[in-house]
């Protein structure tokens, strides 16, 4: 499964980047949607990302800060569009709200009674010029990032007693 934001077309396109990657976890589906849910916990396993907190106490909007190059950060508001309870939690970054860049992103959760397959996929649209190239250079190698994170994840999941919450 892999997430693709249709947005306008833009006169002058920056660079994009779609990636995925699947693991399989010693975990139940409902701690690790559980983990997921809140998106906010996502700074542990992804070193780039600094924050993501609710937005305006909203459940489903976050702000996201993340380190950039030459100590700039990033910033976007994101949208939860797509969820089902311990099966999926989609998010995109909100159209008009000043962002640096478009971004979205998916997590599916298979249930296989105490293991469960875990899928991540990102979609980045860099604008373009010289704040893309900025942008482009932080978001560097995504599959890479999105690997590095899944496997974090899943030791930060096995590291649990299965009895854990979240």
């Amino acid at each position: 499964m892999v997430v693709r934001f249709d947005r306008s077309a833009r006169d002058d396109p920056g660079g994009m980047a779609t990636v995925a990657h699947y693991l399989e976890i010693q975990a139940p589906a409902d701690r690790c949607y559980q983990w997921w849910r809140p998106l906010t916990h996502l700074p542990q396993i992804m070193p780039d990302v600094k924050s993501v907190e609710p937005k305006d106490g909203s459940a489903t909007e976050t702000h996201w800060v993340v380190s950039g190059p030459l100590g700039k950060d990033v910033e976007w508001d994101a949208r939860i569009i797509d969820e089902e309870v311990d099966r999926k939690i989609a998010w995109t970054s909100i159209e008009g709200s000043n962002n640096t860049v478009e971004t979205g992103g998916a997590v599916r959760f298979d249930d296989h009674g105490a293991s469960t397959g875990v899928e991540v996929s990102l979609h980045v649209d860099t604008p373009a010029g010289a704040l893309g190239d900025v942008v482009a250079k932080l978001f560097a190698d995504p599959q890479k990032k999105v690997e590095e994170a899944l496997d974090a994840f899943k030791k930060l999941m096995e590291a649990q007693p299965p009895s854990a919450a979240v």
